[in-house]
């Protein structure tokens, strides 16, 4: 009989992810719009087509703050994991903000 480890705090057992061809995938979007409230940060990710005159809105994720302070930092570690193996990721000069708004 095999004896199963305690589990430290913070530790999660291996869990299984169930993905579609179509989410494995994955989509690219040029454009993030984030809102927050107290409760919730709603990241936006939109496509702007090539003409710049319209574009198309993604996904919608919702998270919490805590959440949304973990991707922010996961996010952080892994540019500079990139960085440190690829180079200083060069940004482009930032243009005007686009006047986006939704329709349905």
């Amino acid at each position: 009989m095999s004896e199963q480890q305690p589990q430290q705090p913070g530790q999660m057992g291996q869990m299984q992810i169930k993905a579609d061809e179509k989410e494995l995938q994955g989509t690219y979007s040029n454009l993030m719009m984030i809102h927050h409230s107290v409760e919730e940060f709603t990241l936006n990710f939109i496509y702007i087509f090539p003409n710049g005159a319209q574009g198309k809105l993604l996904n919608s994720m919702i998270v919490s703050p805590g959440h949304a302070k973990r991707i922010w930092r996961a996010l952080g570690e892994n540019i500079s994991r990139y960085e440190a193996q690829f180079g200083t990721i060069k940004e482009l000069p930032e243009g005007p903000t686009p006047n986006v708004g939704f329709v349905q």
